[in-house]
């Protein structure tokens, strides 16, 4: 920590001494893509020397976290962050979307195994998941039956596990994690997208398919279980050690004449969910231990929830600067991130470092326009998104409302300048994903020059998945998410309890919100809007999770 303070100290006076020896004009009409110098000189200032952006964050995670969508929290959320974004002198309002669902919050949990040898057990509920009073129950372990075994077992009142154990390997390399100079150039070197798009289809090809064969029988299994009414259903998540435990939402019960493949959604209001939880791997592997010794287990659980659903439906928060030249009247360039988290932690990487970056870069431009007496060429546009963790609910409510699709745009469509989006975690940013839009490249490539000794010099080809940029990309309008270093997001804090405010990188994010303020600026300032892209025609797609590649 202290070296990467170093770095930016000597950076940042290494720029103001730069630029207070050659003072540049601002930049001419006839270069629309030329930095303005004295914009990124107060952005690095005011973001590095007197950033808000960790007090934005505990705002997000101590007092409003966890964020689930439709819970009492978000709504608090977006409610500071609208208040936030009109202190600095934005037009701030919530977007309704939907519906969404019933909101759930948890209210207590405690689990333990009970006996001669108790102990407590690590373990969360999953969203949407029922409560369950002070009952205790035997365990069973049915990931090693079959499909004929499974159907003859009697499990009404029982606690299933119902997975295989899984490894637990010492962490000797360590978790967090740096892009380094093989990684970048790796991004920078990748093939154009429809060349790269080919290596899906051949680890096809290949018979690489263990994955999706097990994610199939594990469904298969699930609902085979929840319809003979055990107590609860227990799992581990895929990744996590040490007590940090990856915990998302519940499912619901399949009707018995459903469809195959239909997956009934745990937020309906009549939505029938059996008890589930996720546990530490060390618990859960101990459990199934003992029961492979044929040793009884027996665990209490007690569990209370509350579900809220006297309004199904969601918002956004949008938010205004409005722009100054009546050539481009009604044009805006966006920035945004979602709000919304799952319920383990206070949703800090994810996404509450995303939205504090959001709200810090929009604070940077404000302010800086104010210093300037200018205003922004066009409107500047921040969005915080709900609902992306259900599969960017919130983000393609506002495209299809603001923007329609590719084939049928409204008027508005053809009015934004370009969306800047972020949601990996904490890690600074060292580039831009261009979304296979190599049009931008050489725009890009001019507007990160003056953050190579703050790190972010990479351009790449590539796309990334997952988030909320899509949204828009899926339309036809330039959106981008920055390449950020990945530090702890994958193996830690995604989805996890661990996911805090202590897990933020302070002088990452104020180099980010930096970045971004700059980006943002440049799109709000240039003669045209951003260069448009050719949009691949896709087969339609069911809801999947986002948050984050």
């Amino acid at each position: 920590m202290l070296r990467l303070l170093t770095a930016f100290s000597t950076s940042l006076l290494l720029t103001s001494f730069l630029l207070a020896q050659e003072p540049t004009a601002p930049p001419a009409v006839s270069d629309p893509n030329a930095v303005d110098d004295a914009a990124v000189a107060f952005f690095l200032e005011e973001g590095l020397q007197r950033s808000q952006v960790m007090d934005h964050l505990s705002w997000l995670c101590d007092v409003y976290g966890p964020r689930v969508t439709g819970s009492p929290n978000i709504r608090k959320a977006q409610a500071w962050a609208a208040k936030t974004f009109g202190a600095m002198g934005l037009s701030a309002r919530t977007e309704q979307w939907g519906p969404f669902g019933r909101g759930w919050r948890c209210d207590h949990i405690a689990m333990s195994v009970v006996g001669d040898n108790p102990w407590p057990v690590i373990g969360y509920p999953k969203v949407w998941s029922p409560a369950v009073d002070g009952r205790t129950a035997e365990v069973v372990h049915v990931a090693a039956l079959d499909k004929a075994a499974l159907e003859a077992m009697d499990l009404k009142g029982k606690i299933v596990l119902i997975e295989d154990m899984r490894p637990v390997n010492e962490p000797f390399d360590g978790y967090s994690k740096r892009l380094d100079e093989k990684d970048l150039l790796r991004l920078a070197d990748q093939q154009a997208p429809e060349t790269q798009a080919a290596a899906p289809r051949a680890a096809a090809a290949r018979g690489d398919n263990d994955f999706r064969m097990g994610f199939q029988r594990r469904e298969e299994m699930l609902a085979i279980v929840q319809q003979k009414r055990p107590l609860a259903i227990l799992d581990r998540a895929s990744k996590g050690d040490y007590g940090t435990v990856f915990v998302q939402g519940a499912s619901a019960v399949a009707k018995p004449d459903a469809p195959r493949g239909e997956r009934p959604s745990a937020r309906a209001v009549d939505a029938d969910v059996i008890p589930q939880f996720t546990i530490a791997v060390e618990h859960y592997n101990r459990m199934c231990r003992l029961l492979a010794k044929g040793m009884p287990v027996r665990m209490a659980i007690d569990s209370k929830v509350t579900f809220f659903q006297d309004d199904l439906n969601d918002y956004n928060v949008v938010a205004d600067l409005p722009g100054g030249d009546a050539a481009i009247g009604g044009e805006f360039a966006m920035l945004g991130a979602h709000l919304d988290s799952w319920q383990s932690g206070t949703g800090s990487t994810d996404n509450g470092c995303g939205s504090a970056v959001v709200i810090e870069a929009t604070r940077l431009i404000a302010a800086w326009c104010k210093q300037s007496g200018t205003k922004p060429r066009r409107t500047v546009r921040a969005a915080l998104w709900s609902g992306e963790e259900q599969g960017l609910m919130g983000s393609r409510a506002f495209v299809t409302q603001h923007l329609g699709t590719y084939e049928a745009p409204t008027e508005e469509h053809a009015k934004v300048a370009g969306y800047f989006n972020l949601d990996n975690g904490t890690g600074r940013i060292r580039g831009v994903y261009l979304q296979g839009n190599d049009a931008v490249s050489s725009i890009f490539r001019r507007w990160l020059r003056p953050f190579h000794v703050h790190g972010a010099s990479t351009i790449t080809l590539d796309d990334t998945g997952g988030t909320d940029h899509l949204a828009f990309h899926g339309v036809g309008v330039p959106g981008f998410q920055f390449i950020q270093d990945p530090v702890s997001y994958s193996p830690r804090t995604h989805h996890s309890n661990m996911d805090v405010w202590d897990h933020a990188v302070a002088e990452d994010l104020k180099q980010a919100s930096v970045i971004m303020a700059s980006f943002v600026w440049h799109t709000a300032q240039r003669t045209d809007k951003l260069p448009r892209h050719m949009v691949t025609p896709r087969a339609p797609r069911g809801e999947r999770a986002g948050g984050g590649r």
